[in-house]
C-alpha cells in the first residue's frame, strides 16, 4: 500500500490510497462484452456499416487502449479474412465496420485485439458474430390469414408440415406478424421472447425476428406452428373501445431457410399451402386479458404425428402493404424474476385474494386441476381499500381478467399467451378445491435489458425509493416505456419517457430500448414537425406538440449520446431534432411560443379547496417557452457534434431571441417570476433563461419557495426531474436533501411510508386517511416522478458522465453527502466497464472508494475540500477528516 498525505491551511490531511499490483503477473490484458450496435450476436442488422464495441479487462493501473484490430470473415474460423483494420487510438465503442459492401442475410464472424498504452497485446477475443438483416427483395414468404374476414375473437393457428431430405447444417427463420405471435418447431418454441414482433408504428414499419433453428429440425418430416393474438395491431388500445387502429386481419410471415450438410439449401414460405384452424386460446386482449378453454386443445397441432380434422381449412394469401420489414435495434420481452405468493386470506367482502409482495407485472402461472368446464378466473389489482377489499375502480375499462377453463384431465399450469397485467395482489374466482400458495407463481415480464446500475445508502427509505424506481421502470419498459401498465391506455407518453431517460440509463441498459423507440418517434412525427404525445401514436393527429411531451425529439437523442456515445444515433435522429424546433418557430409569435395546448406541470401540487391559492399552479406557456429553448439548446449541441456550422449559427442566433422574449414575457426588473413556483423557478435555472446576474436571486425564491410549504415540493411532471438539481447547481444542497429526505405528503417518500412498491403517478395515490386519489387517473405503477433517481446517482454517490467525452470515457466522480447519510455506494455498467463509487462517514472520518474502468480518465472532486484528483483507471481509496 502507498499513502499519499498533504496538508491544508487546516490541517486537514487527505490519504490517496492505491493497490499497485504485481508487474510481472498482470501484463496481460484481455477484452470482453463485445456487442454490435449494442447488441450481443445480433441477428438482423440493417445498418450496411455496423458498429462494433468492446470492454478492455486489466489490472494494471492508467490502463488505456493504444491501438486495436478487427478482423471479419463468413467463416466460423475466419480462415478467409473479408476485412481487416489496424487502427492507432483509444476508441473502443461503436466502431463502424468500413469494409466491402455486406451481403443481406449473412452471418459475419469478427473478433478483437487489442494493445495498450504499457506495451501488453491481449490475445484475440473469443469469437463474435452478427447477421444481416433481409432486403425487400430477400422476401419469398406470402402474408397469410384466415379465410374471409378475421372476425373470431379466438386466436388463429398456423400450421405447415414439411419434410427434409438430408441432414441439416443450418436453419434461419425469419418470421413477423400483423398482431402477436408465439412460433414452434416440432413441438418447442423457438424462442423464449414474448409479444413478439414488438410494438412499432406499424403502419411504417414492423420488425420480423430471426430464430437459429439446425438444431431443432430433422430429416424427414418436421412441423411449423404458429399462433396469433390480437395485440397492440388488432385489438383495443388507446382510449374508448377503439379497436383494429392498424388492421382488421391478424396475418402471419414466415420463412425458414435451411442448409444442409452438402452445402445445398432449401427455403420454406408461408404460403397457400398452409392449414389454418383455432384452439384453446378464445380471446387474448392487451387490456382484458386472456380466455383459455383447455377443452378446445389440439394435442400435438405444432408437431409431427398430428391428424388435422375437418376444422384446419386452407389459409388465404395477402398482398404485402406498404409499411417496411425492419431488423430488431432493441431487446426483446421476456420473462425475469419469479416472486412466490406470499399470503392467500379472505376479504372482508370474503373474496380469495393472494399477496405476492410487489407490484410488477407479467402474469401469474397457476396450477390447477378440477372438472371440465369448470371456470378459474384471476382478476389483477395494485393495491386494497383501506378496508382491506380487493380494488380495480383505477383500471378504468381494463378487465385485466385471465380465465381459465379446465378440461377435466390431469393438473396443468396455465398462464396467459397475447396479454399482461400490473399487478400486487389477485383475486381468483372459481378455483376447484383448496387453493394453496404453492399453485401460484407470478412473473415478471419486460424488455431484456441488462441491468447496469447499483445505488444503495444509510437510509433504508431512500433504498427503498430506489427499488421502486428500478421496478416502475421494468414494469412499464415492455417494448415501448409506457406511462403505466394496467388500465386501459398502457401508452407510449412521450413525456414520461424524456422525464426519466436519465434516470432509466442509471438502472439499465436502454441504448437498444430507446434506439428502437426513437425510430417511432420519428415515424409517428407528423410531416409539420409536430411530435405526438404519445409513441406509436394511437391517438388523433391533432393530439401533438405540448411542450415537455414533445421535446422527446430532442431530450433523449442528446441523453442517448451522452450516456453512450452515441453519435450515430444523434445522426440518426437530427433531421426529427430540426423539424420540432422549427414546428415551434413556426407556431411562435416573435420568438415567444404562445399558441396550442400543452399539459403544463401535469399532476402539479394542488390541495383540496384551495381558497388561498397555494395550488403550484405554472403558466403553461412559460413552461413552452422554456422548452423551446431546451430543444433549441440541444439541437445546437447535436449540430456542433455533428460539424452542420451552418445551423450551429442560425440556432444559436434563434437561441438568444427565444431567451430575450421569455424574460421580456415572464420576468420582472428584479428577476421575479410571474409565476412564483416552484417549476418556474427550476425550468428558468435549469435552461439558463436568466442573465447570470439574476439567477442566484432566482435560486433564493425556489429555496424560500420550499421553505414556505414546508419542505415540501410542489412540481409535476415536467419540473420535479430537475428540482434537486437546480438546487445542488446554485448552492442549496442541503434544501435538495431536505426535500428528498421529506417523508411526508407531497415528498418522494410519502408512497414509501405508505408501502409502495413501485413509484406513483400522483403525489398522493393514496391518501393520508387511506382512501384513494381520483379512480380514473390514478396508477401505482407510473416512473415519471422516479426520474429523482438521476440525482442520486449523480448527487449521493457521484457518478457523472462528461459531455465532452461522452459515454463515460471521461467521468466525474463528485459525491456530495448530506441528509444525515453516513454511507453510500453505487456502481454503473458502462459502455467501458464498471464504475464504482463508494463513501461512508465515520467519527468525523471521510472514506471513498472510486474504481475507474479500463479505457478511460476520471476527475474526482472529494466534498468539503477544494481537493481534485486526476486519475487513471484503477481502484483507488480517499481518506480525510471531514
Amino acid at each position: 500500500m502507498k499513502k499519499i498525505s498533504r496538508n491544508t491551511g487546516a490541517m486537514l490531511t487527505i490519504a490517496l490510497l492505491f493497490s499497485f499490483v504485481n508487474q510481472l503477473s498482470a501484463q496481460k490484458i484481455s477484452v470482453k462484452d463485445l456487442t454490435v450496435e449494442h447488441l450481443t450476436n445480433p441477428l438482423s442488422i440493417d445498418n450496411p456499416k455496423p458498429r462494433f464495441s468492446w470492454k478492455i479487462i486489466s489490472d494494471v493501473k492508467n490502463t488505456k487502449q493504444g491501438n486495436y484490430e478487427i478482423r471479419l470473415g463468413t467463416a466460423a474460423k475466419i480462415d478467409k479474412v473479408l476485412w481487416k483494420t489496424t487502427v492507432n487510438n483509444d476508441q473502443s465503442v461503436l466502431i463502424a465496420y468500413d469494409g466491402p459492401q455486406l451481403s443481406s442475410k449473412t452471418k459475419y464472424f469478427w473478433q478483437v485485439k487489442v494493445k495498450d498504452n504499457h506495451g501488453n497485446t491481449s490475445a484475440w477475443s473469443p469469437m463474435q458474430y452478427f447477421q444481416t438483416g433481409l432486403k425487400p427483395e430477400d422476401w419469398k414468404a406470402k402474408w397469410i390469414a384466415v379465410e374471409g374476414k378475421d372476425t373470431s375473437l379466438a386466436s388463429p393457428l398456423f400450421r405447415k408440415e414439411f419434410s427434409l431430405k438430408k441432414d441439416v447444417r443450418s436453419a434461419t427463420a425469419y418470421i413477423t406478424a400483423k398482431g402477436l405471435y408465439e412460433a414452434g418447431i416440432n413441438g418447442e418454441r423457438v424462442s423464449d421472447s414474448y409479444f413478439a414482433p414488438g410494438w412499432t408504428s406499424y403502419k411504417n414499419h414492423i420488425q420480423y425476428q430471426v430464430y437459429e433453428l439446425g438444431k431443432t429440425l430433422k430429416k424427414g418430416s418436421n412441423v411449423i406452428g404458429v399462433s396469433l393474438g390480437d395485440g397492440w395491431y388488432k385489438g383495443r388500445i388507446g382510449f374508448g373501445s377503439q379497436k383494429e387502429f392498424y388492421g382488421n386481419t391478424r396475418a402471419l410471415l414466415l420463412q425458414l431457410e435451411v442448409e444442409y450438410t452438402d452445402g445445398s439449401k432449401e427455403t420454406i414460405v408461408s404460403d397457400n399451402s398452409w392449414k389454418t384452424s383455432y384452439g384453446a386460446i378464445r380471446t387474448s386482449n392487451i387490456y382484458d386479458g386472456d380466455t383459455y378453454d383447455a377443452r378446445f386443445e389440439q394435442l400435438g397441432w405444432n408437431n409431427t404425428n398430428f391428424k388435422e380434422n375437418a376444422s384446419w381449412k386452407p389459409v388465404q394469401e395477402l398482398a404485402n402493404g406498404p409499411e417496411k420489414l425492419v431488423g430488431m435495434s432493441g431487446p426483446q420481452v421476456r420473462k425475469h424474476e419469479e416472486f412466490k405468493a406470499l399470503k392467500i386470506f379472505k376479504t372482508p367482502v370474503g373474496e380469495t385474494v393472494v399477496d405476492f409482495g410487489q407490484n410488477l407485472v407479467g402474469w401469474v402461472m397457476l396450477k390447477a386441476k378440477g372438472a371440465a368446464g369448470t371456470k378459474i378466473t384471476i382478476s389483477h389489482a395494485e393495491v386494497l381499500t383501506k378496508e382491506g377489499n380487493f380494488y380495480t375502480t383505477n383500471l378504468r375499462t381494463a378487465k385485466q381478467q385471465n380465465n381459465y377453463i379446465l378440461k377435466g384431465e390431469a393438473e396443468q399450469v396455465f398462464e396467459p399467451h397475447f396479454s399482461f397485467q400490473g399487478f400486487r395482489y389477485v383475486k381468483i374466482d372459481g378455483y376447484p378445491g383448496e387453493l394453496k400458495l404453492s399453485d401460484l407463481t407470478a412473473v415478471a415480464v419486460y424488455s431484456d435489458m441488462k441491468t447496469s446500475g447499483k445505488f444503495s445508502t444509510s437510509n433504508p427509505l431512500l433504498n427503498q425509493l430506489q427499488h421502486n424506481i428500478q421496478w416502475g421502470q421494468k414494469g412499464n419498459f415492455v417494448d415501448v416505456p409506457t406511462d403505466c401498465p394496467q388500465r386501459d391506455e398502457r401508452l407510449g407518453w412521450t413525456g414520461d419517457a424524456q422525464a426519466f431517460a436519465a434516470t432509466a440509463a442509471y438502472n439499465m441498459d436502454v441504448s437498444g430500448f430507446f434506439t428502437k423507440w426513437l425510430k417511432d418517434v420519428s415515424a409517428d412525427q407528423l410531416p409539420n414537425g409536430s411530435v405526438p404525445f404519445v409513441v406509436p401514436n394511437v391517438l388523433n393527429q391533432n393530439d401533438a406538440g405540448s411542450a415537455g411531451w414533445a421535446d422527446v425529439a430532442t431530450i433523449i437523442p442528446w441523453d442517448m449520446y451522452i450516456l453512450y456515445g452515441d453519435k450515430g444515433l444523434l445522426e440518426t435522429q437530427y433531421d426529427s431534432m430540426k423539424k420540432w424546433v422549427d414546428y415551434i418557430s413556426s407556431k411562435s409569435k416573435n420568438n415567444l411560443w404562445n399558441t396550442g395546448f400543452h399539459f403544463g406541470d401535469w399532476l402539479f401540487y394542488r390541495p383540496i379547496d384551495d381558497n388561498d391559492g397555494r395550488a403550484a399552479v405554472t403558466d403553461k406557456y412559460m413552461i413552452a417557452q422554456t422548452f423551446y429553448a431546451h430543444s433549441t439548446q440541444l439541437l445546437l449541441n447535436a449540430a456542433r457534434v455533428l460539424g452542420k456550422t451552418d445551423d450551429v449559427a442560425k440556432y444559436s442566433d434563434l437561441l438568444e431571441k427565444i431567451k430575450e422574449a421569455y424574460i421580456k414575457e415572464n420576468m420582472t426588473p428584479s428577476g421575479k417570476l410571474i409565476s412564483n413556483t416552484q417549476t418556474a423557478y427550476v425550468l428558468a435555472l435549469q435552461f439558463d433563461m436568466l442573465p447570470e446576474n439574476l439567477r442566484a436571486q432566482a435560486a433564493q425564491r425556489l429555496v424560500d419557495n420550499v421553505r414556505d410549504y414546508g419542505n415540501h415540493l410542489t412540481t409535476g411532471f415536467l419540473g420535479t426531474p430537475y428540482l434537486c438539481h437546480v438546487l445542488s447547481r446554485f448552492g442549496h444542497e442541503d434544501v435538495a436533501y431536505d426535500l428528498l429526505l421529506q417523508e411526508s405528503y407531497p415528498s418522494w417518500l410519502y408512497p414509501v411510508k405508505m408501502g409502495a412498491t413501485t413509484i406513483w403517478e400522483r403525489w398522493d395515490g393514496i391518501k393520508q386517511d387511506g382512501s384513494f386519489q381520483t379512480a380514473d387517473m390514478n396508477s401505482f405503477n407510473h416512473y415519471a416522478y422516479g426520474a429523482i433517481g438521476d440525482w442520486m446517482y449523480k448527487n449521493i454517490a457521484g457518478i457523472n458522465p462528461v459531455s465532452t467525452q461522452p459515454g463515460y470515457k471521461a467521468i466525474l466522480i463528485a459525491p456530495r453527502p448530506g441528509g444525515k447519510l453516513t454511507n453510500a455506494s453505487a456502481e454503473l455498467e458502462t459502455a467501458y466497464g464498471t464504475i464504482k463509487s463508494s463513501w461512508t462517514i465515520v467519527n468525523g472520518i471521510f472514506k471513498l472508494d472510486v474504481t475507474v474502468p479500463a479505457n478511460t480518465t476520471a476527475k474526482v472532486i472529494l466534498p468539503k475540500t477544494d481537493k481534485k484528483e486526476e486519475i487513471g483507471s484503477g481502484s483507488y481509496h480517499f481518506e480525510y477528516k471531514y
